[in-house]
């Protein structure tokens, strides 16, 4: 049941970005043909399907929010063709495939990158349901923020800065509480606005994106190093060879482990003034321990 659920989220979604991102018949070409290459057919959707739950969650109708859904994605995917630049960790493949710049070269990737980003906004903009621009653009707003110097982009400052440097536990949570939470928490936040959800809850979605940010970076650490690539879709040990701060490597394998489950068992109980509508979103985290890719 809470696979076929996921699945169908994720389909809607594929089927939607495919829809609102621009032909590959459109000029230039290849730009738009780099733009899908990253975005289309591929990728667990985690963020976009966040956003339908949290819509859901609060009594919504989740299909209102699948622009923001894709735009969220577009946003992801977006950073991913940047984070896989010579410049930054010169990765070589990514969703089992060679990474975008390995394809059409540093220059399309970065500009492919930067459409993505607009994108994302005009599809906010231009696909707001009937009745519901405004809290599209208050989503928006949100948006921009969690992707901005004080959200993604920060902490990939940040982590650009730690590179060969020891940190401590604190210092590594606030770099992915930007880096990777930002995007995460944004999606909750986005689905809460969009499905009309009070203050109160959108402070427990904004809590349950923040545990649920730490356990995603934390098990992403893990598959660095312990992932078959084949399954993972990229290589593994690239946090070793760039000298990355990970939470293997300052708290060791089975205290991430635990850490992962604490941060689990924190976002699922922020979710119990939702009750029943908060069962699916909570099965969600415990699934985000098992993950493999």
């Amino acid at each position: 049941m809470f696979s076929n659920g996921l699945e169908n989220y994720r389909e809607k979604i594929e089927d939607s970005l495919s829809h609102f991102l621009p032909t590959v018949t459109t000029a230039p070409r290849v730009i738009h043909e780099a733009m899908r290459y990253s975005t289309c057919g591929g990728g667990k959707r985690i963020r976009g399907i966040l956003t339908l739950l949290a819509c859901q969650v609060v009594s919504g109708e989740w299909q209102k929010a699948l622009p923001a859904a894709c735009a969220i994605e577009m946003v992801h995917s977006y950073s991913l063709i940047h984070d896989d630049l010579p410049c930054m960790d010169d990765d070589a493949f990514r969703r089992g495939k060679p990474t975008n710049h390995r394809v059409y070269g540093e220059n399309i990737a970065v500009l492919a990158g930067d459409a993505l980003l607009t994108q994302a906004v005009e599809t906010m903009l231009e696909y707001a349901p009937s009745g519901l621009e405004r809290y599209y653009w208050e989503a928006l707003h949100e948006l921009i923020k969690a992707s901005n110097t004080q959200g993604m982009i920060g902490g990939q400052v940040l982590d650009l800065e730690a590179e060969g440097k020891e940190l401590n536990l604190k210092e590594l949570q606030a770099i992915h509480r930007r880096k990777t939470g930002a995007l995460i928490r944004v999606a909750l936040r986005m689905g809460g606005i969009i499905g009309g959800g009070n203050e109160r809850e959108l402070e427990a979605l904004s809590n349950y994106g923040e545990s649920l940010g730490l356990t995603f970076q934390i098990i992403d650490d893990l598959l660095d190093r312990e992932a078959d690539p084949k399954v993972l879709g990229k290589a593994v040990g690239s946090d070793i060879k760039n000298n990355k701060a990970t939470y293997p490597g300052i708290v060791g394998i089975e205290e991430s482990r635990r850490l992962a489950a604490l941060e689990v068992d924190k976002a699922c109980k922020v979710l119990q003034p939702f009750g029943e509508r908060g069962m699916f979103l909570q099965e969600f985290a415990r699934e985000l321990l098992k993950r493999d890719y």
